[in-house]
């Protein structure tokens, strides 16, 4: 490749990170609606493989996946509605076993004091941010005056995704095509080549660690649920939906559910057995599911996710944390090709193949043989005659 080539990619690469900065606002939407798009058009090519048109496959998949996000929302709501309510009635009990338990035997312990707890303000601050969360419906219609265009913002964008999704899926393979064209001719077989290897990297990972999340968060569910912890459905799905990045459930989860072990039982025993219930998991997500699910093929490393989550959110927000597997997955594979050249290049020396194996045994043998060859002959003793 030319210098000039290499600095109109350059070029074209700085301003195209540009206009995402600049964008990121408007193109969130896009990209939730591409990522919807993505995970829903190998289901509606096999659609396709088995003769069915693209626009009913497309329209099959997509009211699938619309039926799937409504059935959840309407399940979930008043459920956690329910366990969260059932949690503020049983806050006093858990801050009177706190300051009666707890603390005393932290002092005891550690040899420090703690301020205690006021059942009273706690209870009300809990009441008063529950209760505002809850009428979602008298906030939207109190401030609606005061934040017109925003609500109509958010509003327009819920209204957007579902379309743009729709789209997205319709016309997908159109889009990768043409793609595909746009490329210069000098590259497009190396580009075309990469970006089916990070296809395929990224869908191991994120089809993968999705099924991940979802089984963890009804093992998490079914574990606190049979522990006896009231909220053990929010917090098991929270701790399993959380788990994309690595060691977060754990962490999240494990304290929402020592906390509510807490409150609810006022022992030692329940939160003993919340903290089985997550080393449990702990160990069949990372011996079990990981590896039969996601696959070491992958070649994220957990480092690698944490990093690529954390510096996404830094750069471009929201839109940065969506975008940060596909840019990992897609960083992977570069490294990956860059260590084959490496190993193909003058730099590191040709790699020994199995037509030279045998040619450099041959060569280090006669090398050993020819000190042996070329040594004079000892004088043997004979005896006096």
């Amino acid at each position: 490749m030319t210098d000039s080539r290499t600095w109109q990619l350059l070029a074209i690469a700085i301003v195209a990170g540009g206009l995402v900065w600049l964008l990121a606002s408007v193109l969130t939407p896009f990209a939730i609606a591409a990522l919807l798009a993505w995970l829903g058009d190998p289901l509606v090519d096999r659609l396709e493989r088995r003769r069915v048109s693209r626009g009913v496959a497309v329209t099959l998949v997509f009211l699938a996946m619309t039926l799937a996000a409504l059935l959840a929302v309407i399940a979930l709501v008043p459920l956690l509605e329910r366990q969260i309510a059932r949690l503020i009635e049983k806050l006093p009990q858990g801050v009177a076993w706190a300051n009666g338990v707890v603390l005393p035997w932290i002092e005891s312990t550690l040899g420090v004091g703690f301020d205690r707890l006021d059942p009273g303000s706690l209870i009300e601050m809990v009441k008063e941010h529950w209760q505002q969360a809850g009428g979602i419906a008298s906030t939207v219609l109190g401030t609606v005056t005061s934040s017109g265009l925003a609500i109509v913002g958010f509003l327009g964008t819920l209204a957007l995704l579902p379309v743009v999704t729709f789209y997205f899926m319709r016309d997908w393979d159109a889009m990768v095509a043409q793609v595909r064209e746009l490329l210069p001719r000098h590259v497009e077989p190396t580009v075309s080549r990469l970006a089916c290897e990070a296809d395929q990297v990224l869908a191991a990972f994120l089809r993968g660690q999705l099924a991940v999340m979802v089984l963890l968060g009804i093992f998490y569910s079914v574990g606190l649920w049979l522990v006896g912890i009231d909220l053990a459905f929010l917090i098991g799905m929270i701790a399993g939906l959380v788990s994309f990045v690595p060691y977060l459930g754990v962490i999240i989860g494990g304290g929402l559910a020592l906390a509510a072990a807490a409150i609810q039982h006022q022992d030692f025993l329940h939160p003993l057995l919340v903290l089985g219930v997550f080393v449990v998991g702990q160990m069949l997500e990372g011996f079990v599911l990981t590896p039969k699910i996601v696959g070491d093929r992958v070649g994220l490393h957990p480092v690698a996710v944490i990093f690529a989550i954390l510096a996404g959110g830094s750069l471009f927000g929201f839109l940065g944390v969506l975008l940060a597997l596909p840019v990992a997955a897609v960083g992977m594979v570069l490294v990956r090709e860059a260590h084959r050249q490496y190993l193909a290049s003058e730099l590191y020396g040709a790699p020994v193949t199995a037509q030279d194996a045998p040619v450099m045994a041959g060569n280090a043998e006669t090398s050993a043989a020819a000190p042996l060859a070329d040594a004079p002959a000892t004088p043997s003793e004979t005896p006096d005659a």
